[in-house]
């Protein structure tokens, strides 16, 4: 078991973040607003807590105190949501691709400040992150509870008025303006809480990972979220935790089965270095075969009527 853990204990954490990090996406999408802005917001919540661990929250014990770890996730997590509010209000005008492209540009825009800003450590990024647990797999403590608050409460968001209202505008925004909702309120209110979320895990990444930098908000990252949410299903939350888990193991996968031998060496270095051509290849082919994803409501519901039969 010990041998498990220390082999697989950092990806079993990466997954978990994969899961948060596709949720984040999923915020959006809830309203069927195409926000690629995530990977911006994670980012900066990486960013923020780098910066603070590193030359404001100083310690001089072996181990970085954990509350001060939470104060850092909540402070990226209010930065973020400030900022998502101040671009979500004049971008959210935009619709379909215009949208996309218009949250692309807003990570670029942070992917070069944080190449050239001196606090950010330039190219170079900052390193050194203190650690506040002894090995990876600990992280759980704080990844997994997480993960796990965040599935109750997008649970109860997709059962009351505020998740009814993004389904709405989903389906039919002119018709949910003339029911009366706010089109623009609550795609506002979407986008925002995805910031929330992806600066919070950009947070408690920053230390996981022991280095920042301009590397972790790129147009790459937003492909890789884009197919947790698409791949997993966007018509619930659960279908964004798959993918971003499913997803998040890929690569290493498909690099254990380039190292196990017997391959041709170009297929062998496909698998290794053909991530993000693999990732395309299955948006293409998941949206044509399953244009809701692997998981969707309809499967549960068929669930309940099967029991209710038998």
């Amino acid at each position: 078991m010990s041998e498990f853990v220390s082999t697989y204990g950092s990806l079993i954490v990466s997954m978990v973040l994969g899961a948060l990090l596709g949720l984040s996406l999923y915020l959006p999408l809830m309203t069927g607003q195409l926000s690629l802005a995530s990977p911006g917001f994670y980012a900066l919540g990486g960013y923020i807590a780098a910066i603070l661990s590193t030359k404001v929250f100083t310690s001089s014990s072996s181990f970085f105190p954990i509350p001060l770890l939470l104060i850092e996730m909540v402070i990226a997590g209010v930065v973020s949501g400030l900022l998502g509010a101040i671009i979500g209000i004049p971008t959210l005008r935009l619709r379909g691709i215009y949208l996309a492209i218009a949250t692309i540009a807003f990570v670029e825009v942070l992917r070069v400040l944080s190449l050239n800003l001196e606090i950010t450590g330039g190219a170079v990024g900052i390193f050194g992150i203190p650690q506040p647990f002894q090995t990876q797999i600990e992280y759980l403590w704080i990844a997994l509870p997480l993960l796990i608050i965040a599935m109750v409460l997008f649970y109860r968001l997709e059962r009351i008025k505020v998740g009814r209202a993004f389904t709405a505008i989903r389906e039919d925004e002119l018709a949910a303006g003339a029911m009366g909702i706010n089109p623009t309120y609550y795609k506002v209110l979407a986008f925002t809480l995805g910031a929330i979320l992806a600066g919070v895990v950009g947070a408690i990444s920053a230390h996981f990972l022991n280095t920042w930098n301009a590397r972790q908000g790129t147009f790459d990252a937003s492909i890789i979220y884009l197919t947790f949410v698409l791949i997993g299903g966007s018509r619930t939350f659960l279908g964004s935790i798959v993918g971003g888990m499913v997803f998040t193991a890929l690569p290493e996968i498909l690099r254990s089965l380039a190292d196990t031998g017997g391959l041709p060496n170009w297929i062998a270095q496909f698998l290794r270095d053909g991530r993000l051509i693999i990732f395309g290849l299955l948006i293409v082919v998941g949206t044509i075969f399953f244009p809701q994803g692997l998981v969707t409501p309809d499967v549960f519901k068929k669930r309940k009527v099967k029991n209710k039969q038998v």
